[in-house]
């Protein structure tokens, strides 16, 4: 059995959203559907936790990888704020997320997926998939003359850590 293999089992399997749909539409009453034990209860803290489990990181690894500051990076993890929409998917670099992964935990965070038909979501669609870091999809947007997710904003690193992680 692969590492990739096992790395997904560890997490819970979820159905595809289209396949949930359909029977969610088939049903004749939303009891009937909900009885079925299809719907999950998982916040954006827990999947964090899950995706950090199954790669074996720390939290300063996610913290360096991300940009982001380590007490809004601790909040997230311990539940105490949803990351906003460029935090989540700064979170998602530093937890080396995949595309997948990273819609994912956008949709738990309650803000808007990554979509391909935005000019600057598709810079970072395309980051995500070739597995390039935060700091080099941030190279690539301001390279098309999009807004960077390291930016002037009060949850990300200053000075000397933002400075080393641009290296």
């Amino acid at each position: 059995m692969s590492e990739q293999t096992i790395a997904r089992t560890a997490m819970p399997e979820e159905r595809l959203t289209e396949d949930l749909l359909e029977r969610l539409l088939a049903s004749e009453s939303p009891e009937a559907y909900l009885s079925q034990g299809v719907t999950m209860e998982r916040t954006v803290a827990e999947y964090m936790g899950q995706l950090l489990e199954r790669r074996g990181g720390t939290k300063a690894d996610v913290i360096r990888a991300s940009g982001l500051t380590q007490t809004h990076c601790y909040d997230v993890f311990s539940g105490k704020t949803r990351p906003g929409r460029d935090a989540a998917v700064m979170l998602a670099f530093g937890l080396g997320c995949d595309l997948t992964e990273t819609q994912r935990l956008l949709r738990l965070a309650g803000v808007s997926e990554l979509w391909p038909k935005v000019r600057r979501d598709a810079i970072v669609i395309w980051c995500l998939e070739h597995g390039l870091s935060r700091v080099e999809c941030d190279d690539q947007l301001h390279r098309f003359g999009e807004e960077t997710l390291l930016k002037d904003r009060p949850d990300v690193a200053r000075g000397r850590a933002a400075e080393g992680d641009r290296a």
